[in-house]
């Protein structure tokens, strides 16, 4: 890291190294931390913030490979002041200058104009903030991006609060943000995005604060450097991305192989089995032991393995009496227990590494692959079962700071039994916070509706989250298929069949499926849906090839449309179309819809997934999906591998692979071949291209001898070359 001196960093952006506020009140240090990326300071910041506790380092050779950036405005223009409630920072904003991120917010996309309190809530039902991942870090169409480092629940204005009398000037220098509130929908008038302002954040409590800021140039860059900052982007197992079904929450052992058969035998792809509460001896709170349902876990394990199954196992972090890491933990948790168990102070190592052990030992070592971590978030304002905010820790944390990091701090403690072993894993969980990129950990949540869960995808890639937009159960067999078609186009595929007994094509109704009730005509929605996961699995070489990317350079593989148009103004408040990789653009139906809107964005064209129909872009299609299919367009001049499909990610069908050309000039793609269970696997990557005039495509492998996994087996032209 480079400290600017006040020569220095003046030839830049006309700063200073020490600044006075423009209440002359708070002292700034600004810090140049690695190309692109800068710290500001004000005061004496907490001990305990994301930045600080930490477990991922930055990914250092990714930054520095972009050479020197040019600060995105001078940033003396930030000011700072500590108040008597706390610390208050102001961030300049250009007039029509647009706002995304903050985390995984459901009930709005564009930010400006509204205010937001980052709190950890597992009852996000307002748009308020609240959120199971509300993250300090927000993104804008001038291509930078803001991170708060702070584990106090942040109050954020985003535009909303001109002070009075205050003179606001134009950033010296700055990149005029390509958006007009001309072209904004009239409700946001009232937001006045035409006028300069200011962003401003308020954490409690605090002395100081520390604000990073992200060079782009282009927003999707000002992401990726904020998530490579982050350690870089995940890079799941593959057979992570195939598709998850969780049991029965009740169900023995003999009831979850069962399951597993019947998949299998009724050719429904599946790579995952999820066991929910039912497997411990007692899960509320958890004491991480077996229960007597399953006499023999090792060997249960070993079947389903033997069936290309991976397990994943439900539990929480408040542990039981009965637990045998109960006494060991009893010096390193809160003063406050939750469901009389204890809560860890995960921002211990001691703490983690008992966690850790007993995990390993008991359930990795014996073959389970992965952890759905739950209630790891907050429920004091509904329900009221978490550990309230006044709660204090061994590590000098309280209850708020330990809410907002306890997700990511559990995901450190799990994830370090799994580094013991050098091995990979992918799960999910329910709470995160900044700095979240490089966790092999899907966030879900228990609420259901289907239109908030498609925005959680589009929103979840400004601030580096992963998104499941789960099934349950469904109103119809409509429902249940519209769901099923968003969880194939996102980063985890799954039915949580938790409370219902059979799968839900047999039976949407919960009542009648739990009495073994089905419908008549189920095999037919059966068909339906093993139709729609098979999709999943041949779009597995595509999508294993996305966060492959996403590892190396932080772009997010699921992201909106503005991250990558955003001079577009179709796409500053669409949040229900989004990227699925580079080259796929999925546009939602929730139950009920008939028809729709699809914007296709300009400088190409585009294809119909389905029918190979090719569309100009830059303009609006209204579409009338039939109820099997989602609307879904591939980008001109893409090289799209499509494997043959199998009933899992080792399946030989699942590495075979036709490859679909579309347009004249399709550009180069690549696969990935891998060792799937050690950590940081040698990477093979096999680059597909077609030249011009040529009757088909050719493979190039680069990278460490290994095991040869793809098989090109077929080329298709879609469209005729010019």
């Amino acid at each position: 890291m480079k400290n600017w001196s006040r020569r220095q960093f003046g030839a830049i952006a006309g700063a200073a190294a020490q600044v006075r506020s423009a209440a002359g009140q708070t002292a700034t240090e600004i810090l140049d931390v690695y190309p692109g990326a800068w710290r500001v300071r004000f005061g004496r910041p907490e001990p305990l913030t994301p930045v600080s506790t930490r477990k991922y380092r930055p990914a250092e050779t990714a930054l520095r490979a972009a050479g020197t950036l040019k600060v995105p405005f001078p940033l003396d223009s930030i000011t700072g002041m500590r108040t008597k409630r706390g610390m208050a920072v102001t961030i300049p904003l250009e007039p029509n200058e647009l706002i995304y991120g903050l985390g995984l917010q459901f009930r709005s996309f564009m930010q400006r104009g509204l205010k937001k309190k980052l709190r950890v809530n597992a009852d996000p039902e307002v748009d308020s903030g609240d959120s199971h991942a509300p993250v300090p870090f927000y993104v804008t169409t001038r291509g930078y991006g803001v991170l708060i480092d702070t584990a106090r629940y942040a109050t954020v204005y985003l535009g909303n609060k001109p002070k009075k009398g205050t003179a606001r000037r134009s950033s010296e220098g700055a990149t005029q943000s390509a958006t007009s509130a001309n072209a904004l929908p009239a409700a946001y008038g009232r937001f006045r995005v035409g006028e300069p302002s200011e962003v401003i954040v308020e954490a409690p409590i605090a002395d100081g604060i520390d604000v990073y800021v992200f060079a782009g140039p282009a927003m999707r860059d000002a992401v990726a450097r904020y998530n490579l900052f982050s350690g870089g982007g995940v890079m799941p197992p593959r057979w992570g991305l195939g598709f998850w079904y969780r049991c029965f929450g009740q169900f023995d052992q003999k009831q979850v192989l069962a399951t597993g058969t019947e998949l299998r035998a009724s050719r429904i792809p599946c790579d995952v089995l999820g066991l929910e509460p039912g497997w411990q001896t007692h899960a509320y709170s958890c004491s991480y032991v077996w229960s007597d349902k399953f006499p023999n876990p090792s060997g249960m394990l070993k079947q389903l393995r033997g069936s290309n199954y991976r397990v994943n196992l439900w539990e929480h972090a408040f542990v039981h009496p009965t637990s045998p890491i109960h006494k060991p933990l009893m010096p390193l948790s809160g003063d406050y227990e939750v469901w009389d168990g204890l809560v860890p102070d995960f921002l211990l190592p001691e703490a983690r590494r008992v966690f850790a052990e007993f995990h390993e030992k008991e359930h990795i070592a014996i073959g389970a692959d992965g952890y759905k971590l739950d209630e790891c978030d907050n429920s004091d304002y509904t329900r009221n079962w978490s550990f309230p905010e006044l709660s204090q820790f061994p590590s000098g944390a309280d209850g708020e700071q330990m809410h907002s990091l306890f997700g990511l701090r559990y995901q450190d403690a799990i994830q370090s039994a799994f580094e013991r072993r050098n091995q990979r894993t992918y799960g999910l969980v329910r709470s995160a916070q900044a700095l979240a990129a490089p966790y092999p950990y899907v966030l879900y949540s228990d609420l259901y509706n289907h239109r908030e869960f498609i925005r959680g995808v589009v929103n979840s890639g400004f601030s580096g989250l992963l998104w499941c937009p789960e099934v349950r159960d469904a109103k119809n067999a409509e429902d249940l298929l519209r769901r099923l078609q968003t969880v194939v186009f996102s980063p985890l595929a799954m039915v949580n069949a938790w409370y219902i007994q059979n799968p839900p094509w047999k039976q949407v109704d919960r009542e009648s499926n739990n009495k073994g009730q089905f419908d008549p005509d189920w095999a037919k929605l059966e068909a339906q849906c093993r139709e729609l996961i098979a999709w999943r699995m041949k779009l597995l070489p595509y999508f294993h090839a996305a966060f492959a990317k996403y590892r190396e350079t932080g772009l997010p593989p699921f992201r909106a449309l503005v991250m990558d148009w955003p001079g577009e103004a179709a796409v500053w408040t669409n949040d229900d179309q989004y990227m699925a990789g580079d080259s796929l653009m999925v546009a939602p139906v929730v139950a009920g819809q008939h028809e729709r809107e699809v914007y296709l964005p300009s400088g190409t064209a585009w294809f119909d997934f389905w029918t190979n129909e090719k569309h100009e872009g830059g303009r609006k299609i209204r579409v009338a999906p039939p109820v099997e299919r989602i609307p879904v367009f591939v980008r001109g001049n893409t090289l799209l591998p499509l494997a043959e499909g199998g009933l899992h990610a080792n399946d030989g069908a699942s590495w075979r692979v036709v490859v679909r050309a579309y347009g004249d000039a399709p550009a180069a793609a690549n696969l990935v071949e891998q060792d799937e269970e050690t950590l940081d696997p040698a990477l093979t990557r096999v680059e597909l291209t077609w030249a011009a005039g040529a009757a088909q495509g050719s493979v190039k492998r680069t990278g460490p001898a290994q095991r040869r996994r793809y098989d090109v087996i077929g080329w298709e032209r879609v469209g005729s070359p010019q």
